[in-house]
C-alpha cells in the first residue's frame, strides 16, 4: 500500500533531525523534574520553539542564498518567525516568573548554538563537532530551568554536566554505530576511548558531589551498551536512534531520582 507523502506544512515545521529531539528535550524534564516551576516551563517553551524554529529558518533561508523563492519559501519563513515568536514568549514567562536569576547558563551557551548554526550555514551541522555544539547548548536548558525555579545551583551545574557526557559517549557511538549501518568502517578504539572518558569523568563528578552517582551509573552503564552493540551485527540506522532515546530519558530519570534521593 502506498504511503501518504507529508504536507508542504508538515516538512517545514517538523525537523527530521531526530536525535535533536532528544538532545532538546532531555534538558527540559530533568530541568523541571529537579525544579517544577512555571519559570522553567517557560525556559522549556523557549527552547523547544527555539529548536524548531531552526529548520524552517534554514530552509527559507537557504533559498533566499540561491536567489529563488520556492513555494515553501515564504511558508518556512512564516513558521519559522512564528515559532521564534513562541519562543520569546516562552522566555517572558520564565523572566515574568522566574524565583532566582537563570539567564547565564543560556548567555554562555550561545557560542555554541552560534557554532552550531555557522556549521549548518556551511554544510557541516552533521559532523562530530556540529552535533556536540548542538547537543551541549541545548543542555544549557536544564540548569536554566533548575535556577529559574529557585532550585540549587550544584544541581544545575551537574545536571548540565551529566548531559554533556551523555551527549559525548552517544554521538560517538551513534555516529559508529550509523557508519557500520552503511557498511563502513568504524574504529571501536575511538568509541571505547570516549565511553571511558565519559565513565571517567561522571566518577570524579559522583565523587566530587556535582552529580548523583546513579547518573555516574548512567554514563557508564551507556558506554558499556555503546561497546556491546559494536560488537555484534550492525544495527539498523532506525533502531541506533531507538536506542539513543531509550538511554537518553533513562539518563534524565536516573540523575533526578538519585539526585532527589541522595543517590
Amino acid at each position: 500500500m502506498a504511503t501518504r507523502a507529508a504536507s508542504p506544512l508538515m516538512n517545514v515545521a517538523l525537523p527530521a533531525e531526530h536525535g535533536g529531539w532528544g538532545f532538546t528535550l532531555e534538558p527540559i524534564l530533568l530541568g523541571l523534574l529537579l525544579a517544577p516551576s512555571p519559570a522553567g516551563l517557560g525556559v522549556g517553551a523557549m527552547g523547544l520553539f527555539a529548536f524548531l524554529a531552526h529548520h524552517p529558518i534554514k530552509l527559507a533561508l537557504a533559498d533566499l542564498r540561491r536567489g529563488h523563492r520556492y513555494p515553501r519559501t515564504r511558508l518556512a519563513a512564516a513558521v519559522g518567525l512564528g515559532y521564534a515568536a513562541l519562543a520569546a514568549l516562552g522566555l517572558g514567562l520564565a523572566l515574568a516568573t522566574a524565583r532566582a536569576p537563570f539567564l547565564l547558563p543560556l548567555v554562555l551557551g550561545l557560542p555554541l548554538a552560534f557554532l552550531k548554526v555557522g556549521l549548518d550555514a556551511a554544510g557541516r551541522g552533521r559532523t562530530f563537532a556540529g552535533e556536540m555544539a548542538g547537543a551541549l547548548g541545548a543542555a544549557t536548558l536544564a540548569p536554566a530551568a533548575v535556577l529559574a525555579g529557585g532550585g540549587d545551583p550544584a544541581w544545575a551545574l551537574g545536571g548540565w554536566l551529566v548531559l554533556a557526557l551523555r551527549s559525548l559517549v552517544s554521538i560517538r557511538y551513534a555516529r559508529a554505530a550509523v557508519r557500520r549501518a552503511r557498511g563502513l568502517a568504524v574504529s571501536p578504539v575511538s568509541v571505547g576511548t570516549t565511553a571511558g572518558l565519559g565513565a571517567l569523568l561522571a566518577v570524579f563528578g559522583a565523587a566530587a558531589g556535582l552529580l548523583p552517582w546513579l547518573g555516574a551509573l548512567a554514563i557508564g552503564a551507556l558506554g558499556v551498551y555503546a561497546l556491546w552493540v559494536l560488537a555484534r551485527p550492525p544495527l539498523p540506522a532506525r533502531k541506533v536512534g531507538w536506542g539513543q532515546m531509550f538511554w537518553g530519558w533513562t539518563t534524565v530519570l536516573l540523575v533526578a531520582l538519585g539526585y532527589r534521593l541522595g543517590l
